[in-house]
């Protein structure tokens, strides 16, 4: 008897959420960003990806009170991955970006987990393995843009 549409798009989805944080975890695990909370990580990928910005905006979009932002900032800080500077539109704030430190930190970090994983698909898949990744991978991207 073949399952219902529904059935396996649950399953499916199940399946996808279960083996994507899997693979996030083998992934943090594959990378060389010292010893940073989770949260540290957080703010620096979002400030790779948004760029600079205000302690308030970081809490906001991180979901954090503004007291936790501000403490992870501080160790950010300390450990040379970011730095603060004028808000050229209000100069009463500050905007916090990487800093040299912190972007190197982050390519490094980028570099390892993308050769773990060419090593990994070259080690233990096929060829014809490796283009189904990348199909499965293009349907994943439909379904990430819908």
């Amino acid at each position: 008897m073949t399952p219902a549409p529904a059935d396996s798009a649950a399953r499916a989805a199940r399946e996808l959420r279960a083996v994507f944080s899997r693979l996030r975890r083998t992934l943090r695990e594959a990378r060389d960003i010292g010893d940073l909370t989770p949260s540290q990580t957080a703010v620096l990928s979002r400030l790779v990806t948004d760029g600079p910005s205000s302690a308030s905006v970081l809490a906001a979009v991180e979901r954090v009170r503004p007291q936790s932002m501000a403490a992870t900032l501080a160790a950010l800080e300390q450990h040379g991955l970011v730095g603060r500077s004028p808000d050229p539109e209000d100069g009463r704030r500050q905007l916090v970006a990487l800093s040299e430190t912190g972007l190197a930190r982050i390519a490094d970090s980028r570099q390892a987990r993308e050769e773990w994983l060419a090593r990994a698909l070259q080690e233990h898949f096929t060829e014809a393995e490796r283009a189904t990744v990348l199909a499965a991978l293009a349907l994943i991207d439909r379904l990430n843009r819908r």
